[in-house]
């Protein structure tokens, strides 16, 4: 299973939230490129990289995203605000390998599905859920959207991976909730699957290891690399 270092930005800064609480926020860094290069030197294998900034609709953070591309030599997959086929673009011309589709696969069908259509396997479709609804808007909205139906939506029109997260995991360290991954990547059929919310031991990541389904080959892992409860080194030697 890849291990994915996660680098979140916000007035271009390294941040982490609680839950995608804005009011939680830990600043864990001035310096998301010098970050990045860190997780790469460690041996990361591929970034996921998120604006916040523009996943809140409070700006953006394009020219921080395309000096991360510039820094380093793994694949970027970066999210957060890309809700038209030019945004999506504009990612992948200022480097990143992939880009991650969010509100869009809710709020417009129609563009999704020709973002998926256009640049195919450099699209990953990230849905992020409270339980079996899921949120948008940087995790500010609630929708009545079924989580496993949408993620079944999404491979049928054409998306190879789904990036999961469960919400009320994210940033708590109460480790992965597997059931809910055993679901959705019943739900996904034939695409990968990388999930992420939870992670805070090296249990929790041998759990995951040990339990996801075959389909499940990928986590993003944030704030236990932030704050040490998991060593990049220790997380990186389960890959093998």
């Amino acid at each position: 299973m890849l291990i994915v270092p996660a680098i979140d930005v916000r007035g271009g800064k390294c941040v982490r939230m609680q839950r995608g609480d804005p009011s939680s926020e830990t600043t864990y860094g001035s310096d998301p490129v010098q970050q990045a290069r860190e997780f790469v030197a460690q041996g990361a294998r591929q970034l996921h990289v998120i604006d916040l900034d523009a996943a809140f609709g409070a700006g953006e953070n394009t020219e921080t995203i395309a000096a991360i591309c510039r820094a380093v030599d793994v694949p970027i997959q970066t999210g957060g605000g890309i809700r038209t086929l030019t945004q999506a673009q504009a990612r992948l011309d200022a480097g990143a390998a992939y880009v991650i589709l969010g509100t869009v696969l809710v709020e417009e069908e129609r563009i999704a599905r020709n973002i998926i259509h256009e640049l195919g396997d450099r699209v990953f479709a990230g849905i992020d859920a409270w339980g079996d609804l899921v949120s948008v808007r940087g995790w500010q909205d609630e929708t009545r959207v079924n989580r496993d139906a949408l993620v079944n939506r999404v491979v049928q029109w054409g998306a190879s991976r789904v990036i999961f997260t469960e919400i009320s995991r994210d940033g708590t360290g109460e480790g992965y909730d597997l059931e809910a991954i055993r679901r959705v990547a019943e739900a996904a059929g034939p695409a990968r699957v990388s999930v992420s919310g939870g992670a805070r031991t090296l249990d929790h990541l041998q759990a995951l290891f040990e339990d996801a389904p075959e389909n499940v080959d990928a986590c993003v892992v944030g704030r236990a690399l932030y704050e040490g409860t998991i060593t990049l080194s220790e997380a990186l030697a389960l890959e093998a």
